[in-house]
């Protein structure tokens, strides 16, 4: 009976680890812990117009062929990813029985969200936008960060890269010693996959912005997974990290998405203040980005951050929004003590699947930089090393809701094996 019991149980872990495990199959000849950046023209000019040549990457570092992957910019299903053989065995690997009773969201036909029905007062299903929710009603998913809770933070994330001709952006980054949370979008690791591999040589927090950047509460389950997956296998293919962290598009995240994250080990990062660069030059005088930069950049002056810091939401989607960034962060290193990554303010030591970059707590960054002008530099671990006593509780490669759900089919096995 003993026997028995212990090939249910192994059974039950191989059940538990099925999707949790999917990136161990992923390839790369990138080695993380030894980014060496090809130097062509295109990743060292800091003219817009040659950074954003195209070129073909070295065979011996990168090999992308088309019919692999999903048609850039476009669903992830598309180009038959929703029928590979791999990615079938990842969807059949969830137990979608599990999934939450959470309709796709549909759009008006003047572009804004259809709620017609919803009740949007009370926000059930913890959506985002249509109330800003970001602590999930839903039982066993990853609870959102939004916030860095370290006072006098300022929680430094880009979204929308890699952008071709961010290199004279990475090099002030460089320069001022700072690491961000970069949100990088599968398509664009796809065309520009140096870029994604100047993330990680620079130390770089490298985080999911999805394939396609789309309204990912309007994509149904396939579609959701299938933006996950690809993402997190094209940017494995060009850096040899895989992320364990995401941004919805636009912000729009519902329990259903927040759901399937959680199938593959995706914990959600949002913000809790928005510059809206993006709208600089778009409609939207370049002025009145620059007022909220200061608004924001006095709150570290006047106490505001006395009690915990902040997540602020920019972009590296053009030379615009990089070149504010450029401006505003000597005045933000003033006003704040400490400029980190997500990743640090968080205590997330091992912000990718593989467990071999680490980065410091924010104490060690503290340690670090005792002048408080600087990035949370990554140190490197040779192996998947135990969590820092420090680390938060989503640093570890399984996360909690994951570990109960183990628990619950354990004891379900073995509550049938009791039974022979």
């Amino acid at each position: 009976m003993l026997a028995k019991l212990a090939a249910c149980a192994a059974l039950a872990q191989g059940i538990q680890l099925v999707s949790a495990d999917y990136w161990s199959n992923f390839n790369s000849s990138v080695n993380p812990l030894n980014v060496k950046v090809p130097q062509i023209t295109q990743t060292t000019s800091i003219d817009p117009v040659t950074e954003c040549t195209y070129y073909t990457p070295d065979p011996s570092l990168i090999t992308i062929t088309p019919t692999d992957w999903p048609s850039n910019w476009l669903t992830a299903t598309t180009n038959g990813m929703n029928t590979s053989a791999e990615f079938t065995a990842l969807y059949n690997s969830i137990n979608w029985a599990n999934a939450p009773n959470i309709s796709v969201r549909t759009f008006n036909t003047d572009g804004s969200m259809n709620t017609n029905g919803y009740d949007v007062a009370n926000d059930p299903d913890c959506w985002w936008t249509v109330s800003g929710c970001t602590v999930p009603k839903l039982q066993d998913v990853n609870a959102d960060i939004y916030k860095c809770p370290e006072p006098d933070t300022w929680g430094l994330s880009y979204d929308d890269g890699p952008n071709c001709s961010h290199n004279a952006f990475y090099n002030f980054l460089q320069e001022q010693n700072l690491r961000a949370s970069m949100f990088y979008i599968g398509s664009n690791v796809m065309n520009w996959p140096y870029g994604a591999m100047r993330g990680v040589q620079d130390g770089h927090h490298i985080a999911s912005h999805t394939w396609s950047h789309q309204y990912m509460t309007t994509l149904t389950n396939q579609e959701v997974l299938a933006e996950f997956y690809y993402t997190q296998k094209m940017i494995h293919l060009a850096t040899g990290v895989t992320p364990r962290y995401w941004r919805a598009p636009y912000g729009d995240v519902d329990d259903r998405v927040r759901w399937i994250a959680t199938q593959l080990n995706l914990t959600t990062i949002l913000w809790d203040y928005d510059t809206n660069d993006w709208q600089a030059g778009d409609g939207v005088p370049e002025s009145t980005v620059q007022n909220t930069y200061n608004e924001f950049i006095q709150m570290g002056n006047n106490g505001s951050m006395a009690s915990g810091g902040n997540i602020v939401l920019t972009h590296e989607i053009n030379n615009t929004t990089m070149q504010l960034a450029v401006e505003n962060i000597p005045n933000m290193l003033k006003s704040y003590k400490h400029v980190v990554n997500v990743a640090t303010c968080m205590n997330i030591t091992y912000p990718y699947m593989e467990q071999t970059v680490a980065f410091p707590s924010f104490s060690q960054f503290i340690a670090q930089n005792s002048s408080g002008a600087g990035g949370a530099a990554s140190s490197i671990t040779t192996g998947a090393g135990a969590q820092s006593s420090s680390s938060s509780s989503s640093s570890g490669a399984m996360s909690s809701a994951q570990a109960n759900a183990g628990v619950a089919i354990l004891m379900t096995v073995v509550a049938a094996a009791l039974a022979l």
